[in-house]
């Protein structure tokens, strides 16, 4: 894997139907602020050719709105991504992106928004764009790195519209 796109699902509703947190869907602003930062990824070059997503329905409904940007990804629906600490967002994406150029996790926080901050901290990041990161990983933002001899290299921090 040369590159690592982490994406935090959209805003979801605060309850689902079920009661059960995995099956709390997308409120309309989640929708659309997936699909523009999907389309600012691939506007800005970062098109994976494989998403690992975790199974909860938020995630699945962000992939949705997403998806139109990257039409090329293979897609793999991972229930152990579901609130996943950061070392095994790690893990699993280095095991599932062998082999390939780029993997987007389409995943919760506070997994991804530590695995940000420890890419950033074991790598080459802009002080300033660890502050960013450090203040906040709200829903739909996305962090990008690139791996050059096994050291990541932060490339980018997205967030939605209405945090830039």
């Amino acid at each position: 894997m040369d590159r690592l796109i982490l994406f935090r699902h959209g805003k979801a509703e605060p309850d689902s139907l079920s009661g059960d947190d995995f099956d709390r869907r997308l409120q309309p602003r989640g929708e659309s602020e997936a699909a523009q930062m999907g389309e600012r990824l691939a506007a800005s070059g970062f098109s994976p050719d494989l998403v690992l997503v975790s199974a909860a329905q938020r995630t699945r409904e962000t992939w949705d709105a997403a998806a139109p940007a990257f039409p090329q990804a293979e897609v793999r629906f991972a229930d152990d991504l579901y609130h996943a600490e950061s070392a095994a967002v790690r893990r699993i994406a280095e095991e599932a992106g062998q082999g390939r150029r780029a993997v987007m996790v389409v995943g919760h926080n506070p997994g991804l928004h530590e695995l940000t901050l420890r890419l950033m901290l074991e790598g080459e990041t802009d002080r300033g764009l660890f502050a960013k990161a450090q203040r906040n990983f709200p829903t739909s933002a996305a962090a990008v790195f690139a791996f050059r001899d096994g050291r990541p290299a932060a490339e980018g921090l997205f967030l939605p519209e209405r945090w830039a």
